[in-house]
């Protein structure tokens, strides 16, 4: 029987010991259910998507984009660059404070801005032409580069990655490698610690003190009204008790549903059904590149072979082929037509397993992460243990929850002392849609994305297309880009997909963007 004949004979079902969620939902509260339990809480540490809509609730940013993908000041007043094209001034817009009551200066803002560099790949891109993420004075960041950098804001601007979330400048000189223990932001919502859970809850307050912008709020950017008292987030990793806990009020907002419980909530007039993000995931297989057996690039090239990305989307979609496209390349296909590794992704499973015997394959364990409370990352490596397995290799499979998956892909232990081998991904397509923020092509070693690739070609490809100087030059720039990644293989890319997000249909006015808003939304 299926989860979606499950539920429809047992109606509401309970929720598990240790869920308290008093119900009907009180009319000031938001009761939302992430994609997967919160566990860092540092969204400059980690690249993860549960993380950063932590991080859109309690911080702010300098700049953001509408709809249009369009340069918007948030924090900032506005900018002004030099004639030479070197330096940017940036005022900050009044009534800025942090939660503790401190105003938001310059100081803090360009530490912030630093600490992102050093840490994400598109501010490592960025800050190796930036001579001094400077202050004129308290109100006014000043940044001094090399050489003039037109994508400089609009890098900064685009939630490509992680955000550049604005910290006090004691927090922001914390090293980027390290993570932040105080979560002390300037944003619509604070962090409540005492109530926090690691991997299970926590719980935002309405920042009263606030000042939003006037502008209506479109994507990350305009007026972040916060209409809600308190937010609160469950981690429910059993999907049919999520899905039946929303049927029944016990909560608003499921931020992901499994593809399969779709059809089902669709038939209920009191929710709502939506795209998760406006444009899609891609999914991505990453290898870690520093211990046995993926550090072999021979190896890595047998799987590019063996992987047919219509498995991989069909599973994850419950084969709704409206759902997604199958797309042979590291940049979007939904924003650029370059299937270059058609000729390599096979999906041939016998061509596979010949070349990982000529490579010298001798039953080297290969483990692979796993977490079941996502409704992407479980299924895409459940394809991938039977594609290895099929290939003749010795695979473990490794099943745990997103929070525990996260901690153990910071391992370079071998898999024998608790490393791993493979951990599968999904980013909005928008974060994949070029070079500079595409962590898994990009080669960056111990600065980049877990796996630990490094190629300073292809470092050198990203670098043309930062300083392209037309749309020619990019697409030629994107397409050494792309064929560098497939010769060397540092992950594999599976396919662009939809994922489904559900909520009551009492709440109006949720913001799309590539990010969990909190701000705008209100029940009606």
């Amino acid at each position: 029987m299926r989860r979606r004949d499950i539920l429809n004979l047992a109606g509401a079902a309970a929720l598990p010991g240790g869920f308290a969620i008093a119900q009907p939902a009180s009319v000031r509260t938001l009761r939302f259910v992430p994609q997967s339990g919160l566990s860092v809480l540092d969204p400059i540490f980690t690249p993860s998507q549960v993380t950063a809509h932590h991080g859109w609730a309690i911080y702010d940013t300098l700049f953001g984009v509408d709809a249009r993908g369009e340069l918007r000041p948030q924090m900032a007043a506005g900018y002004s660059v030099s004639d030479s094209g070197r330096t940017y001034l940036i005022p900050l817009r009044d009534g800025l404070k942090f939660h503790n009551g401190e105003p938001v200066r310059a100081q803090d803002c360009s530490a912030s801005l630093a600490r992102w560099a050093g840490r994400i790949s598109t501010g490592q891109a960025l800050a190796e032409y930036v001579d001094v993420w400077g202050v004129q004075d308290d109100r006014t960041i000043k940044i001094t580069l090399k050489r003039p950098l037109p994508s400089l804001l609009p890098i900064i601007a685009h939630d490509i990655g992680s955000m550049p979330f604005i910290m006090p400048q004691h927090i922001a000189a914390t090293s980027p490698f390290k993570q932040v223990t105080e979560t002390i932001g300037s944003g619509p919502y604070t962090f409540v610690k005492d109530e926090y859970v690691a991997g299970s809850s926590a719980v935002y307050r309405r920042n009263t003190a606030y000042q939003p912008r006037q502008e209506p709020a479109n994507w990350s950017s305009g007026g972040k009204v916060a209409h809600f008292d308190r937010v609160e987030w469950n981690a429910i990793p059993d999907a049919a008790t999520a899905v039946s806990a929303l049927q029944t009020g016990e909560v608003d907002w499921l931020e992901q549903v499994p593809a399969d419980l779709v059809p089902m909530l669709r038939r209920n007039s009191k929710l709502s059904i939506g795209n998760a993000v406006p444009r899609g995931y891609i999914g991505m297989l990453r290898f870690n590149h520093l211990q046995p057996p993926f550090d072999n690039v021979a190896y890595r090239r047998a799987v590019l072979m063996a992987v047919d990305q219509a498995d991989y989307m069909a599973l994850i979609t419950d084969n709704d082929a409206s759902a997604f496209r199958t797309c042979k390349a590291f940049l979007a296909c939904d924003m650029h037509e370059w299937e270059v590794g058609s000729s390599l992704m096979l999906g041939n499973i016998d061509r596979a397993r010949a070349a990982l015997h000529t490579a010298g394959y001798h039953g080297e364990k290969a483990v692979i992460l796993s977490a079941a409370d996502s409704s992407a990352v479980g299924p895409m490596s459940d394809v991938t243990r039977d594609v290895l397995t099929k290939m003749g290799m010795n695979v473990e499979l490794v099943v745990t929850d997103a929070g525990t998956l996260q901690q153990r892909r910071l391992s370079k232990e071998p898999v024998e002392k608790g490393g791993w081998s493979i951990f599968h991904s999904f980013l909005p397509s928008h974060h994949l849609d070029n070079p500079v923020g595409n962590g898994f092509a990009r080669g960056l070693g111990a600065k980049g994305l877990f796996g630990w690739y490094a190629d300073d070609i292809i470092e050198q490809d990203t670098r043309d297309w930062l300083f392209a100087a037309t749309a020619a030059e990019r697409d030629a720039a994107s397409d050494r880009f792309q064929a560098r990644a497939f010769e060397n293989v540092p992950s594999i890319p599976l396919g662009e997909f939809q994922i489904r997000t559900a909520f009551r249909a009492d709440l109006e006015g949720r913001v799309e963007g590539y990010g969990v808003f909190f701000w705008n939304i209100r029940r009606a």
